[in-house]
């Protein structure tokens, strides 16, 4: 009997541990005194090296000292997508670069936290699959730092299904719809010459196309000096360079993107409403700018 005892008591203890979790945004894999260029082609070598696939790279607000490698990999990719409702834009993860006093901060966005937030009741579904990605992720990054300690605020693990900044902001189940089209060949065709074109200072930092399922994803670097990156990312923090670019869906035939307030939120949750105030405009103008890309 005590024996039954002291299990269930673990059992209860466990769980609660589990509920009540705290999960921060990124992973802080080290620092060197190595230039971005040497570090990123280390990175870019580990992770390709251990069966992950780069999408693509770039210097978010066009500066040396921040850059952002997107990659993915075949199982993370083939998994999310199965969850019909915009899973597909959980299957890219980013490293984030930042140069500061002679030193290069790596960082990583955390799978758990995005994981959960973008694939919410499904996430327990397909567990194991994403407990085996994280695992794999560390060990690859184990040859390049040592620290990973999360940083940029937290939100409790089970809350993350249903985050939200502050009450009526909304919510992962209120995307901003960009464009609806006459087929989905049509607005992949669109979104792609318009992204060739850089219209609205845009560049394209990588895509994920899934023909068979006719949805693609659209990793899109802001260059607009008014409202871009180079305008809001210094007042909420550079720091945390791994939260871009934004993102365009097309699933089927309507292109969408998370709504600013919720995205930004999201990888800024330690945000205090007086520095979200500063950047009033800026859910505004990416939808404005990913709207023109849109059509």
């Amino acid at each position: 009997m005590k024996t039954l005892i002291l299990c269930i008591t673990a059992i209860i203890t466990f769980n609660l541990n589990s509920f009540g979790q705290e999960l921060a945004p990124y992973i802080k894999v080290g620092e060197t005194s190595e230039t971005i260029s040497v570090v990123s082609d280390k990175i870019i070598n580990a992770l390709q090296n251990n069966s992950f696939t780069i999408l693509g790279t770039y210097n978010p607000s066009g500066k040396s000292n921040l850059k952002v490698i997107a990659f993915t990999r075949t199982d993370i990719k083939n998994t999310v997508i199965k969850i019909v409702d915009r899973g597909a834009l959980a299957a890219v993860f980013k490293v984030g670069l930042v140069q500061k006093n002679g030193k290069v901060t790596i960082s990583y966005t955390n799978p758990d936290y995005l994981l959960r937030a973008y694939l919410r009741d499904n996430y327990i579904t397909f567990k194991r699959t994403f407990q085996k990605f994280n695992s794999d992720l560390k060990s690859t990054f184990s040859t390049i730092g040592n620290e990973f300690t999360p940083f940029g605020g937290t939100v409790k693990a089970d809350k993350l299904k249903k985050y939200h900044y502050k009450i009526f902001m909304p919510y992962f189940t209120d995307p901003v719809t960009l464009n609806e089209y006459s087929s989905f060949e049509e607005g992949l065709k669109i979104i792609e010459d318009n992204l060739k074109a850089k219209k609205g200072n845009t560049v394209q930092v990588y895509k994920l196309i899934y023909n068979k399922e006719k949805v693609a994803v659209f990793g899109v670097g802001l260059q607009s000096k008014e409202d871009g990156e180079s305008h809001f990312l210094p007042k909420i923090g550079e720091d945390h360079a791994a939260a871009m670019p934004y993102e365009i869906i097309l699933q089927g035939n309507k292109s969408t993107m998370l709504h600013g307030k919720y995205r930004i939120a999201l990888f800024w949750p330690e945000l205090t409403m007086g520095t979200f105030m500063k950047i009033m405009s800026t859910p505004g103008d990416i939808e404005d700018t990913l709207e023109k890309l849109c059509q």
